[in-house]
């Protein structure tokens, strides 16, 4: 019998901030979502429990956090979710732990807000729901911004994990106007983490950073099957990239994957074969997912070793998270 799961990328909402994420989606879509971002010891046990998944790590919904512009707002409606996480933790520790929210629109009370989370209430990294408005709504700040260096710095010295996650997007790309089911999940919200994650390669943090670990979902955002590419083409005709760096030495030993709402045998394999099984997590992307989908798909891959499996199943995310095999013990369903 196959060993229990460690699932990363799966997504609840504090009470009080549940329906301020309304109106980032489709009335239908929110009437479906809501009552499963809530229930965390009722319909979120329950899927764990007949899915084998021991262990799920909280994380806010999108966008949360980064869609309150006003920076005090921001750090306040952080601490108050992120209190709440380590409430749900407490009352069934063997089964929850948690990724911390963080107000990015203010790097210092970021910093703040994770050192509390990591060093005081034992969270294990911090999930960031994309790129973080300001001030003026329509303004958005990228974490390769040089503002951002004193937080980079500080999530590397404390040795844990940032997670960056997907948003809904301020406005419409162009590229996909006229075609809304290329909007979101399907497509664009992809593509905006893959930028992303290639301004924080290419801006030469992992230069500066050497020990910092990024998180993605979705296998990667297509950045395994693209790394050839992107480094082949960036020296062909770029000129003044900040990063030593390759994208590649970047995603083998900065960067770690997750296979939520991406349940592709082949895909899997490639990305097994571009970064290494080390560097791949098993996810679901709960509630968008189903956590029953995604492991029926993952228990029964025969294609890649059992060791491998082990590692993608759990192994991976007890060693970047610390998770104390003996403390958690007896958790399983």
């Amino acid at each position: 019998m196959r060993a229990t799961k460690i699932a990363l990328e799966e997504h609840v909402n504090p009470p009080e901030l549940a329906d301020a994420a309304a109106r980032f989606y489709p009335p239908e879509t929110w009437t479906r979502l809501r009552e499963p971002l809530l229930d965390i010891h009722g319909r979120l046990l329950a899927a764990m429990d007949a899915s084998g998944i021991e262990i799920t790590v909280l994380s806010l919904n999108a966008p949360g956090i980064q869609a309150i512009p006003a920076k005090r707002q921001a750090v306040d409606a952080a601490r108050r979710a992120n209190d709440y996480f380590a409430e749900q933790v407490a009352q069934n520790p063997k089964r929850f732990l948690a990724f911390a929210a963080l107000p990015m629109q203010d790097p210092e009370a970021a910093i703040v807000e994770l050192t509390r989370c990591v060093q005081d209430l034992g969270f294990k990294g911090a999930l960031v729901n994309g790129f973080s408005q300001t001030d003026d709504p329509a303004t958005i700040l990228y974490y390769d911004l040089p503002q951002y260096r004193p937080f980079w710095a500080a999530v590397e010295q404390l040795d844990v994990p940032f997670y960056l996650h997907p948003r809904q997007l301020v406005g419409e790309r162009s590229d996909v106007h006229g075609y809304p089911w290329l909007q979101g999940s399907a497509w664009s919200f992809g593509v905006e983490v893959a930028t992303h994650a290639l301004r924080l390669m290419t801006s030469g943090l992992f230069d500066a950073y050497p020990k910092l670990t990024v998180v993605i979902g979705h296998l990667g955002e297509t950045l395994p099957h693209a790394m050839w590419r992107l480094d082949h083409r960036i020296h062909a005709i770029a000129r003044g990239v900040p990063a030593k760096k390759t994208v590649t030495e970047c995603l083998r030993n900065n960067f770690y994957v997750t296979t939520s709402g991406n349940f592709s045998t082949l895909a899997l394999m490639n990305t097994i074969l571009a970064i290494g099984a080390e560097r791949v997590m098993f996810s679901v992307d709960y509630p968008y997912e189903a956590m029953a989908e995604a492991a029926a798909w993952f228990d029964r891959l025969e294609v890649i070793s059992e060791g491998d499996w082990y590692k993608i199943a759990r192994g991976n995310a007890e060693k970047l998270l610390r998770i104390d095999t003996v403390k958690q013990s007896g958790a399983s369903a």
